[in-house]
């Protein structure tokens, strides 16, 4: 189907689009652990107000194959946010993941000097310092790579705010696989009255602190009235494995927490049954309308098509990175119709409440669906 053009603008007043792959080039490659690195990337000057992020938001690298194929995978920036003029350089943490074609890759291929396809920041596991209240407390439960956008979180924050606290709980299998040590020492240097950090190992001892041990949900129901004013937090944020975060939001539930508190990004989910149950079947046959980018259009869906893949047959440019129902960079409207979601480990129930869906695990349950990118 035809779609019009969206109507021209001047360049320095143009918008990101959505899903918008730029060539940055590598600055620098630093190893943080054994299987951990920070790739740092340099952002020219004309392309820096794209890359403007909040803190916590993430970038989806893109690597070509043979034969048109591609990989993509989504990293958090840790770094933290940029002035209104953008950064300059942007970092991210990359942990190899065992048979992970693109951590294999950034692990053993990638050098300084190398040039990477890469999206502009999406995500909202954010928090936005100026909109923080007077007195601001918050906290981070997190779990191995989870720390990276929280790093971002909190650096950001402690710098913008100076009434504002922050407690970070963190869980790692050992020391030495200890993600971004440094730099969260850094910060307990820089805000020794503001910044509060608890360490737990799980297959280790220290020799000061908590006993090693999982972050579970009986432990931290325990831990956390222990640690600081559960009831008085402004906000909780739980990053990590699946069982991490799930375990951490059952225990902030028991401990009175509401759900509007408590912000949550997965990392990895293993194979599972479907977090969404089945409602209904799905459409034999049906059209998807989608808005992307100011522009629409309309086609047809394959019988067992996802609407991300339907769209991504006439629009290459649709917003997409895992694939698996975990990072949310397809997060689209749902603006008529009925959908059913396979997975969703994305939006939080306020966000599916509003309407919105992850188009690359839905599929079409009435004839005719519309969805909208840009909202």
């Amino acid at each position: 189907m035809a779609v019009s053009p969206p109507s021209p603008t001047p360049v320095s007043a143009r918008p990101a689009r959505h899903g918008a792959f730029h060539s940055l080039t590598v600055a620098a490659v630093d190893r943080l652990t054994d299987d951990s690195v920070a790739l740092t990337l340099s952002v020219p000057r004309e392309l820096r107000a794209e890359y403007l992020h909040a803190p916590g938001q993430h970038l989806t690298l893109r690597r070509r194959g043979p034969e048109g194929t591609e990989v993509r995978r989504t990293y958090s920036i840790c770094s933290p946010a940029p002035g209104a003029a953008g950064p300059a350089l942007l970092r991210v943490g990359v942990r190899l993941v065992e048979g992970g074609e693109f951590s294999t890759f950034a692990h053993k291929e990638i050098a300084a000097g190398d040039v990477l396809d890469v999206m502009v920041p999406a995500g909202r596991f954010v928090l936005d310092p100026a909109a923080a209240p007077a007195a601001a407390h918050y906290a981070a439960i997190v779990g191995g790579s989870g720390i990276t956008p929280v790093l971002s979180i909190a650096a950001s924050l402690l710098s913008a705010r100076t009434d504002a606290r922050f407690c970070l709980v963190r869980s790692d299998r050992t020391a030495a696989s200890t993600m971004f040590l440094e730099e969260v020492a850094d910060l307990k240097d820089r805000y020794p009255d503001r910044f509060q950090l608890v360490t737990v190992l799980s297959r280790e001892e220290q020799e000061a602190g908590l006993p090693s041990g999982r972050l579970d949900e009986e432990r931290l129901t325990t831990l956390l009235p222990a640690l600081l004013p559960v009831a008085e937090v402004t906000g909780w944020f739980l990053c990590g494995p699946y069982g991490l975060v799930q375990g951490a939001e059952r225990a902030l539930g028991a401990l009175g927490v509401g759900r509007t508190r408590v912000h949550e990004e997965i990392f990895h989910v293993e194979d599972t049954a479907p977090s969404t149950p089945v409602r209904s079947a799905t459409a034999a046959h049906g059209r998807v309308t989608a808005r992307l980018d100011g522009r629409s259009g309309t086609w047809s869906v394959e019988d067992g098509e996802s609407l991300l893949d339907a769209v991504l047959r006439n629009r290459a440019d649709a917003p997409y990175a895992c694939k698996g129902g975990v990072c949310g960079t397809c997060r689209a409207f749902l603006v008529a119709g009925e959908v059913r979601m396979d997975r969703n480990f994305a939006l939080e129930a306020e966000e599916t409440e509003a309407g919105f869906v992850l188009a690359c695990q839905s599929h079409a349950v009435t004839e005719e669906v519309e969805i909208d990118f840009d909202r």
